[in-house]
């Protein structure tokens, strides 16, 4: 039984795993089409529901992305943290000289690009982390039956993170240390709450937060290197915050009961 389930997970991965590649691979990079990119990632979103169910599960339960009463405290809870630990981040930046300050636009100007900006970028950056969450943090959590140590998940989760940037991975050792340490974080949210939904508020968070703040707070990043260690060091703090969070794993175990 429990073979023939590894089986199915190794396909399910395999085949969520393309889907998410594909976006790039195919939508952005052989057709430059930003539809063709979004269909992809769509369709990545949308096939993990019957892959679930395949799995043995109820659907988006196989990622731990069960909808509870604290669901959209840990949504919005993660999202308000990552927005504002990325400002704080891109003040510091300006301070060191890692970043540069822009010539702003005129208020009013800036207003309405940062307000029309907001519904498309809401829904933009939120279905491509909650794929990436689903393939690289709730899969391994909850999909392969597998009972964790949280450090151990934390570290294999972060390591899967990086590695699934396939199309980064040549931007050198600053960019693999932030991405380890955006997984770090990301996973370390899982393990403490047991859900996904904290993971995906924070990601979410982050990514929006990279598309608005150029309307709030224009910058240009002078140092490469800098930015990313930087980037790396803002979800550091954020991992230190969440340690103030009461841990599921203490209260019930790592893997509440899927059924």
């Amino acid at each position: 039984m429990l073979q023939d389930h590894r089986r199915r997970a190794a396909v399910a991965f395999v085949l969520l795993f393309i889907l998410y590649q594909g976006a790039e691979g195919v939508g952005a990079r052989l057709l430059d089409n930003f539809a063709v990119q979004a269909a992809f990632m769509l369709a990545m979103v949308a096939v993990a529901w019957p892959v679930g169910r395949w799995l043995g599960f109820r659907g988006y339960d196989a990622y731990a992305l069960e909808w509870q009463r604290s669901t959209p405290v840990l949504l919005s809870g993660g999202l308000a943290l990552a927005l504002l630990v990325k400002y704080v981040a891109v003040c510091v930046g300006m301070a060191v000289n890692v970043y540069a300050a822009s010539a702003p636009a005129v208020p009013s100007v800036a207003a309405v690009s940062f307000l029309s900006s907001i519904p498309w970028a809401l829904v933009a950056t939120f279905v491509p982390s909650i794929a990436e969450d689903i393939l690289t943090r709730g899969f391994l959590y909850r999909a392969l039956r597998v009972q964790w140590v949280p450090w151990i998940f934390a570290v294999a989760s972060s390591v899967l993170y990086v590695l699934n940037h396939i199309y980064r991975l040549g931007a050198g050792p600053a960019e693999w240390i932030m991405l380890f340490c955006f997984g770090l974080a990301y996973a370390t949210a899982v393990v403490r709450t047991g859900s996904l939904w904290l993971a995906v508020g924070l990601h979410w968070g982050w990514n929006l937060a990279n598309v608005l703040i150029g309307d709030i707070l224009p910058y240009q990043v002078m140092s490469p290197v800098w930015s990313s260690l930087l980037s790396a060091g803002a979800h550091l703090v954020m991992l230190g915050l969440l340690f103030a969070l009461p841990t599921q794993f203490d209260r019930e175990g790592l893997h509440p009961d899927p059924a």
